[in-house]
């Protein structure tokens, strides 16, 4: 066998350190490179948002919808993160048939009052005072998509979509319009969906009632709930981490946080979804985080939503006619847990722009 001179030793070992430095220097770039092209289609019912060729949801707007939702919402893995029920029934054995109108991923509020407006139909739940767009009971209201603009590449990696909405009483009158701009992009660790919300007091004011059932929310697969024995995590970005079983009230009702996520193992596979509150949200949300697989950033609930966080609080939001409330929430789907997912530093790098 052939053996190396000292000068051929030294010489290869330069050539493997060379090799290696110049690795570490494209790592960002070539890590870069393997990022999926995110792209976005329109149709008659929605927007399909995808990641090369593998969907990551789609925006469903049709007419027969009661407010515009996300469905499926996949992590990088291929694992569906929200319960398929009520949209696809049976695929799961003993699916959980609770609550139709938390459909994997929307945003809304529960007591929307119209002032000076006369409601010819009113909710059959005696709590809300004005008009409910969070469930879909009798006299509900409905948010109609009147308008989707055109997808722009904002980057390889990041598309966006212009939509509105209007927020229309249960006999067909609107009373609050929105302006919502979709943004989907893709980050080493997962894809993040951003909501920048403007709600429009354009047609009278408006008073944002004070119930628990809001608003920007996902339903997490029923093998995420904590409430059974081998369920998912919840995980806050004030530290707290709560690992199945759990029951409800969690400890993290209620109050206030940055971030929410639902985390765990579903089929083979391990992910999550986290829920993003904007720092410079003018309205700090309260979570309506539950044990068996609701989580929502809820910026409208005081005192008599419950929430510990909002003993003592009892000013309702209100807007007067002609002006605006913006809100921006983002959703962030990855593979693994809250740790392997990196949320705390995504939370971080998306909160500081």
């Amino acid at each position: 066998m052939a053996t190396l001179s000292p000068f051929h030793s030294s010489w290869a070992h330069t050539m493997r350190l060379s090799v290696f430095i110049l690795l570490l220097a494209l790592a960002p770039s070539l890590h870069a490179a393997e990022l999926p092209e995110i792209t976005a289609s329109v149709s008659e019912d929605g927007i399909t948002f995808l990641a090369g060729s593998q969907i990551i949801t789609k925006y469903h707007t049709a007419k027969s919808v009661a407010k515009p939702y996300f469905f499926p919402l996949d992590a990088p893995n291929g694992t569906g993160i929200t319960r398929p029920w009520p949209m696809v029934k049976g695929s799961v054995p003993g699916e959980t048939t609770d609550h139709v109108h938390q459909k994997s991923m929307w945003f809304c509020h529960g007591d929307i009052i119209p002032e000076g407006i006369e409601l010819k139909v009113r909710s059959a739940d005696k709590h809300v005072q004005g008009v409910d767009f969070w469930s879909e009971g009798v006299g509900h209201g409905k948010m109609v998509c009147t308008e989707i603009g055109k997808p722009k590449a904002i980057s390889k990696t990041h598309v966006s979509v212009p939509t509105k909405n209007d927020w229309r009483t249960a006999d067909g009158t609107t009373i609050l319009t929105e302006d919502r701009t979709i943004h989907v992009q893709a980050t080493k660790t997962g894809y993040l969906i951003l909501l920048d919300i403007n709600l429009h007091a354009s047609v009278c004011p408006i008073t944002f009632g004070d119930t628990k059932e809001g608003s920007m929310g996902v339903r997490v697969h029923d093998a995420l709930r904590t409430s059974q024995k081998d369920g998912g995590t919840v995980s806050s970005s004030n530290g707290e981490v709560l690992k199945a079983p759990i029951k409800d009230n969690l400890a993290v009702w209620g109050k206030p946080a940055n971030w929410h996520d639902y985390s765990g193992k579903i089929g083979e596979k391990t992910a999550g979804v986290a829920i993003f509150d904007f720092e410079n949200n003018p309205l700090k949300s309260l979570w309506h985080t539950r044990a068996y697989g609701l989580m929502a950033a809820n910026p409208f609930g005081r005192e008599k939503s419950g929430f510990p966080g909002a003993k003592g609080k009892t000013e309702l939001v209100k807007l007067k006619k002609g002006e605006n409330l913006k809100l921006r929430y983002g959703v962030f789907v990855h593979d693994g847990d809250a740790k392997a997912g990196e949320v705390a530093a995504v939370y971080e790098s998306v909160n500081s722009k």
